[in-house]
């Protein structure tokens, strides 16, 4: 089969498109023909070299996926060669065809066209396995979401506004907070220009943000525990901003808040926090209300596999809003 390969850690040059060997159907796992996959900034950062796939996962780039089952393995109940499905993967979504296990299956929404389901899976189970099972965002709450327009911002916009809760949300641009505001946020702040403690305080009475979603890490540490509000929950899930910073614990205490560092890749496939329990609590607390039409995928644009290239320069770039696919040439 035909893949997007890695010659070396590098820029975005280094990929090409090229055969690699078919993937393996094990017990407990399906082999699914891909229709799409998206390109996650976890991407990225193993096409430099600095995330590797966890232990026994495929070394081709790819964290999701959507396509039609063509094989099924020993001991997988439920599925059957045909079903059309998205997949939560730990690797192998940029390739003709995949490898799952079969607890991270989703089936197809229906409403959603198949190659548009690949935009679902990392977004869907990122954002509930942090902002709602994890910090437990309540309908009333004040929720700030760093990078609102991107695919997991746009994903946080929509599923805590049907929550209730009040949305807040940085971005990069006019154009970018526009769509933040059309999901449902309701303060919108323009990071180049703006103070997002400031605002987010101002606009809330003081209050501040009961959950922070950030995906910049060392960068804004500091300040996301100071638009903590009192009993207020950080969650940290990305490193754009870097990787080391100092932590006023005294800061965090006076507020009884609480730092929480997740990643969803590196969790097993099975068990307590495990992939399967999130893709399971994402069907049956999600799915319902993306087959409605409530929460939609954002999908900014779509490319030939033979393109990754380019749809890795967007994304460094920060030039796209919401998720960007790949298909199959």
């Amino acid at each position: 089969m035909r893949a997007v390969t890695v010659s070396e850690p590098g820029g975005p040059d280094v990929l090409g498109w090229g055969e690699v060997p078919d993937p393996v159907c094990g017990p407990g796992e399906v082999v699914v023909d891909v229709v799409a996959t998206a390109v996650n900034r976890a991407d990225l950062m193993q096409r430099q070299g600095f995330y590797p796939p966890p232990p026994g996962a495929s070394e081709v780039l790819g964290l999701e996926c959507s396509g039609v089952i063509s094989e099924v393995g020993d001991g997988v109940a439920g599925w059957a060669v045909g079903d059309e499905v998205c997949a939560l993967l730990a690797g192998g979504g940029y390739a003709e065809r995949v490898a799952v296990p079969a607890g991270q299956l989703l089936p197809r929404p229906a409403g959603v066209e198949l190659a548009s389901a690949a935009a679902l899976p990392e977004v869907t189970c990122t954002v509930w396995s942090n902002v709602f099972l994890l910090a437990g965002l309540r309908a009333g709450d004040v929720f700030l979401v760093h990078g609102g327009s991107s695919g997991i911002g746009t994903m946080a916009i929509q599923l805590a506004v049907r929550a209730g809760a009040r949305v807040a949300t940085t971005a990069g641009s006019p154009a970018k907070l526009a769509v933040c505001r059309e999901l449902g946020a309701e303060i919108v702040v323009n990071y180049r220009d703006e103070d997002f403690v400031e605002r987010v305080r101002a606009a809330t009475g003081g209050h501040g943000a009961d959950v922070v979603l950030d995906n910049m890490g060392a960068a804004y540490l500091a300040r996301n525990v100071d638009v903590l509000a009192d009993g207020g929950r950080l969650v940290v899930i990305g490193m754009q901003g870097g990787r080391k910073a100092e932590l006023d614990l005294s800061r965090l205490l006076a507020k009884r808040g609480s730092v929480h560092a997740t990643a969803l890749r590196s969790r097993p496939a099975t068990g307590r926090g495990g992939k399967a329990e999130i893709v399971a609590a994402v069907r049956h607390d999600v799915w319902p209300d993306v087959e409605r039409g409530v929460v939609r995928p954002v999908i900014d644009r779509r490319l030939p596999m033979s393109r990754a290239a380019e749809a890795h320069a967007l994304l460094e770039e920060s030039s796209h809003i919401g998720k960007v696919l790949l298909l199959p040439d």
